[in-house]
């Protein structure tokens, strides 16, 4: 969100006013006087902000428009897997045949998890791990038990879309790169508020004056004054993800005896695909809160005659029904014969009912249980951010919200480069870059409030000072970099 325009009445146009792409706008002079004041102050660092948001927002925006989208998409684009024909009143074959023909089908591969149809035009999902250690999801028709088919989870468009939303593919750096694009989105708001409520009489005499560019500035103006607010919310709801932010407050808050996850002495750890979340017509392994947890035992118990009653995937569901879990559950097979089955409701639009129930393989009793009441107050806290920021928290509604916020930031993304093309200077050798210095010195509290906001996020912190170092010891003194960069000499 940003504002292309200075608050005080413009002056007449001078040579120095045509060097200066701010005056050339507004109409003032290239004084030093006049890059001293907050609004060009917020107006340059805004600049600043965009040039590194803007595409790690519209890489943010348009994954997840897919993502929210995931349910529509992949089941057109892979109907034969996905979606099976069924007649009224047709009952659905037990589950453990159809883990047997996709074993079958698959005798190298390891099934580890199995994910209930959702709908009765939808078929029953086994989640396989192969000896390379990749992911493969294969489909089977509830009501004959035959195999469709599989794919690659991580290769379908909601997968890719998902891994470009998390770390643009690129592990550690990529994950970087995200959290430093969202956390410098947290100044491009906050100095954009600054410029809407400053310049809005400005932009009205813009507009009056029947200015080319005004109705392009009002326009972003107006879009990021309503989508600033649920940018900073979806930014907040999102660093939990992160690898510096949401891993060193995991730290912190654990040394304080609480967690942003629960630590359930039974609950499932993410045992398939990392971004089991990006499937159609499912949902996470496990709700995101309980993905860092261990998981139960079922040691094999001593029989006289050598026989034992051995459970089944059927036993989970039908455990998991009784226990009233959310459906469609997903059941976790034990990884070996002292692991467990682990019925999963997702509850996947209140998190308030996410619960997981751990079956004995033997004999098929309860051997624990954990949920949401379970969680401690910050995983709580954390799990509704998480539905909120995936639109799932109140339905369609939410999911409404959210995709509208996703075309506002798209919006916003497009107008803002073009109001900066349109006033650019033409053969100046600048990039056009707004003059202003940040009067530190002359408002303690601002300066407070910058060291404040890069403590908290030390991502944006460490940039924050590279870029003020930058910009006060180097831009500003060399003549080549203050004309290219419209810094302003010391």
């Amino acid at each position: 969100m940003s504002v292309i325009d200075d608050p005080t009445p413009p002056s007449p146009t001078s040579p120095a006013a045509q060097a200066d792409p701010v005056a050339k706008v507004t109409g003032k002079t290239n004084s030093r006087g006049r890059h001293t004041g907050l609004f060009r102050a917020f107006w340059r660092w805004h600049f600043y902000a965009s040039v590194v948001v803007i595409p790690v927002l519209l890489v943010l925006a348009i994954t997840g428009l897919v993502y929210l989208f995931r349910f529509k998409i992949e089941p057109a684009l892979h109907g034969d897997l996905m979606r099976v024909e069924a007649s009224v009143g047709q009952p659905a074959l037990p589950y453990e045949m159809q883990r047997f023909n996709a074993a079958t089908a698959h005798p190298d591969d390891t099934i580890v998890s199995m994910t209930e149809p959702g709908a009765p035009d939808q078929s029953t999902r086994f989640t396989l791990t192969t000896p390379s250690d990749e992911t493969r999801d294969v489909f089977v028709n509830p009501y004959t038990a035959e195999v469709l088919g599989d794919l690659n989870p991580d290769t379908t468009l909601s997968g890719r879309a998902i891994r470009l939303h998390a770390d643009l593919m690129g592990g550690r750096i990529g994950d970087l790169v995200m959290e430093l694009g969202a956390c410098w989105a947290i100044v491009m708001a906050i100095t954009g508020y600054y410029l809407f409520l400053k310049g809005r009489r400005a932009r009205k005499r813009q507009r009056d004056r029947g200015v080319r560019s005004a109705m392009l500035r009002s326009t972003h103006a107006r879009i990021g004054s309503v989508m600033g607010v649920g940018l900073l919310l979806l930014i907040v709801s999102g660093l939990p993800w992160t690898g510096v932010w949401g891993a060193q407050v995991q730290k912190l808050v654990t040394g304080a005896g609480t967690s942003m996850w629960p630590d359930d002495h039974g609950a499932l750890s993410n045992p398939t695909s990392t971004l089991d979340e990006s499937l159609p017509h499912s949902h996470h392994v496990v709700p995101w809160a309980q993905e860092k947890t261990p998981v139960p035992t079922s040691p094999k118990p001593p029989q006289a005659d050598g026989e034992v009653s051995i459970a089944n995937v059927d036993t989970a569901i039908t455990v998991g029904a009784h226990e009233g879990l959310a459906r469609p559950m997903t059941v976790a097979l034990p990884a070996d014969d002292e692991g467990v089955f682990s019925a999963i409701g997702y509850a996947f639009n209140d998190p308030t009912k996410e619960r997981t129930v751990h079956v004995d393989q033997y004999g098929g009793d309860v051997a624990s249980t954990y949920g949401y009441d379970d969680y401690p107050g910050l995983a709580k806290v954390v799990s509704q951010g998480i539905a909120l920021h995936e639109g799932r928290r109140f339905g369609t509604l939410n999911m409404v919200l959210t995709t509208l916020f996703c075309l506002a930031v798209i919006a916003s993304c497009i107008t803002g480069p073009l109001m900066w093309w349109r006033r650019r200077p033409r053969g100046s050798g600048s990039v056009g870059a707004p003059r202003g210095r940040m009067p530190l010195a002359a408002s303690p509290a601002l300066a407070v409030g910058i060291v404040a906001l890069g403590v908290f996020l030390p991502v944006m912190g460490v940039s924050l000072a590279i870029v003020l170092l930058l910009d006060r010891l180097v831009l500003s003194r060399l003549t080549a970099t203050r004309r290219l960069f419209g810094a302003t000499s010391r």
